[in-house]
């Protein structure tokens, strides 16, 4: 964008469904739309509390703030009065979250008119190539247009920070630096050369089994949990209540309640681990561009629709391991036969080295279809 124009405004609408996962997409994007870009953002979002824990700086009782330099504003009701003059040169609205109709009519007032783009939720399935950047028209001659983030040249992209993998291959050359990081958390020297596993999934996940198997494996395995997640597994595990700082050791696993932690310490946690459990959405993005095995948890839909997504995005990744893939289905349910956690995890174990190669050539891949929001950018200007 050219810096000597006024500065380009963006209005990012943000209602937090997933908990973490909206917000925390949302909050990367504005971030990196204003310090990479030089976009003046506003960022709309109906819950101020969620936001708080992955970003402190968020004040819960305030309707408008400044974080950095990103304008915050709480979203609070459908109504609201706007002019044409308040409505931003560009528009999203994150998952089809539905702007207030007063913004909406501003829009229309407003000349010209702005951008106006329907961010979706990241799938790999392939008619997601067909559907990115088609015209939506709607009422009163405004369009809107579906952006689609996505794993091929043929969508938007991956959230990616530039000079976010330079970041992750010093902090990962720097032993010091990990062990530095993971002993605020109370890890010890010895569980530092143990097989270290950040787990951070839904509560349906078979968490209890795994720990089982975990316990009786000839290897230590330290297993650093964020507080509130599988609450019922690791308190069964802790014998207490699960809250950060509690931790346990049976057999050869370790777990450890960490508090939440703000974006950029996730990415350090991710990092600083063997292998990751994610989430969601943005989770599951961030594992990725950390270098190391991860294991998905999909956000769960009605009638299993989320199995469809999570096979067509293990059809992409896991090309060369059976195992990863077999391990994947079983920890989402998506397998209709009994789990033998036992077998299952000695085999995903062996792969590991396998599925670190595999994980660094598709970080490649995947950087060569540019980042979501110079994507999301260059689509704004050729439709102004």
């Amino acid at each position: 964008m050219n810096h000597h124009k006024t500065q380009t405004s963006l209005a990012l609408f943000c209602k937090v469904v997933d908990n973490f996962g909206d917000i925390g997409i949302c909050w990367r994007l504005a971030r990196q739309l204003e310090q990479e870009h030089g976009i003046a953002v506003t960022l709309w979002v109906d819950d101020l509390r969620s936001f708080q824990r992955i970003c402190p700086e968020v004040a819960v009782d305030r309707d408008v703030q400044q974080i950095g330099t990103v304008t915050v504003r709480h979203w609070l009701d459908q109504d609201g009065v706007f002019m044409a003059a308040d409505v931003a040169d560009i528009v999203i609205e994150f998952f089809a979250c539905d702007i207030p109709p007063a913004y909406i009519a501003a829009m229309a007032e407003r000349t010209p008119h702005p951008v106006w783009l329907n961010l979706e939720g990241l799938s790999a399935e392939e008619w997601v190539e067909g559907c990115h950047a088609l015209p939506s028209p709607q009422s009163r001659s405004l369009t809107k247009y579906f952006f689609f983030p996505g794993f091929t040249s043929k969508t938007g992209g991956l959230l990616c920070e530039s000079g976010l993998a330079q970041q992750r291959q010093a902090f990962q050359q720097d032993a010091a630096a990990m062990a530095a990081f993971l002993s605020q958390f109370g890890v010890t020297p010895a569980e530092m050369v143990s097989l270290k596993v950040s787990l951070f999934c839904y509560p349906q996940a078979p968490v209890s089994a795994l720990f089982d198997v975990w316990q009786s494996s000839n290897k230590a395995i330290t297993c650093l949990v964020p507080e509130g997640v599988a609450a019922d597994a690791v308190e069964k595990f802790l014998g207490r209540t699960a809250q950060a700082g509690a931790t346990a050791s049976h057999g050869a696993l370790t777990v450890r309640v960490l508090p939440f932690v703000p974006q950029p310490d996730y990415d350090k946690l991710l990092w600083a681990c063997d292998l990751n459990f994610v989430r969601g959405e943005d989770s599951f993005v961030r594992a990725q561009w950390a270098d190391k095995p991860f294991i998905w948890h999909i956000y769960p839909q009605d009638e299993d629709l989320h199995h469809v997504k999570l096979n067509a995005f293990l059809e992409r990744y896991t090309a060369s391991t059976e195992n990863l893939s077999e391990f994947s289905l079983s920890w989402n349910e998506a397998t209709k036969k009994a789990v033998n956690w036992t077998s299952l995890w000695a085999l995903f174990e062996a792969d590991m080295p396998k599925i670190a190669i595999m994980s660094t050539d598709w970080q490649r891949q995947m950087g060569e279809n540019g980042d979501l929001a110079s994507n999301l950018l260059k689509f704004a200007e050729t439709v102004q």
